[in-house]
């Protein structure tokens, strides 16, 4: 009965992750929206829900690769050029998104400040664009500076999309209780 659970419950999550992926592809047909992506909140929904901590990374990442190679077709982009500045930053997200361990407003919300973060402190490095800015304190910081916009619609997203996939699954758990962890069932 336990494994019928864990098998249903991660089987929705997977499919809340593709949903949320699904929605990146949309995002991409509108400039207004750029970085308004449920990335970030895809990886801490994943980091914060898969009971099994490889789930956690390998389903965010794998959904976030398929939906890079859909992104660049579009695009008219190699379809597997990747950032892998890109993919560290997830990995981080995902981390993060494991140390939840109340979800509630406040912890999806310092989760969502914190990736934000670090996808602003690790993507806008100079050196990742080329002569674009000096390679010093002053290029990064003017790096960082012009990306404001774009991290701040990233923030957005990653709290719409947080409310929706967090907020989406706890209200799942009310109602289903083959969603709730062997943890939360023990209560």
């Amino acid at each position: 009965m336990s494994t019928q659970k864990i098998n249903t419950r991660n089987i929705v999550l997977i499919v809340m992750i593709l949903f949320a992926v699904a929605m990146r592809l949309v995002n991409t047909q509108f400039l207004f929206l750029s970085n308004f992506t449920p990335v970030g909140a895809m990886a801490l929904f994943g980091g914060a829900y898969f009971n099994d901590k490889r789930t956690a990374f390998v389903v965010p990442l794998l959904a976030l690769f398929a939906s890079d190679i859909l992104v660049n077709s579009i695009y008219h982009i190699n379809p597997f050029a990747i950032s892998y500045w890109m993919y560290l930053c997830f990995i981080i997200m995902v981390f993060i998104g494991s140390l939840i361990k109340n979800v509630n407003l406040g912890s999806v919300l310092v989760g969502s400040l914190a990736s934000v973060a670090i996808h602003w402190l690790i993507m806008d490095m100079p050196f990742l664009y080329g002569n674009q800015y000096t390679h010093n304190l002053s290029g990064y910081a003017l790096s960082l500076s012009r990306a404001v916009p774009f991290e701040l619609n990233m923030l957005i997203g990653d709290v719409a999309y947080g409310a929706i996939l967090f907020g989406g699954f706890e209200l799942a758990k009310t109602k289903f209780v083959g969603l709730r962890s062997k943890s939360e069932l023990a209560l």
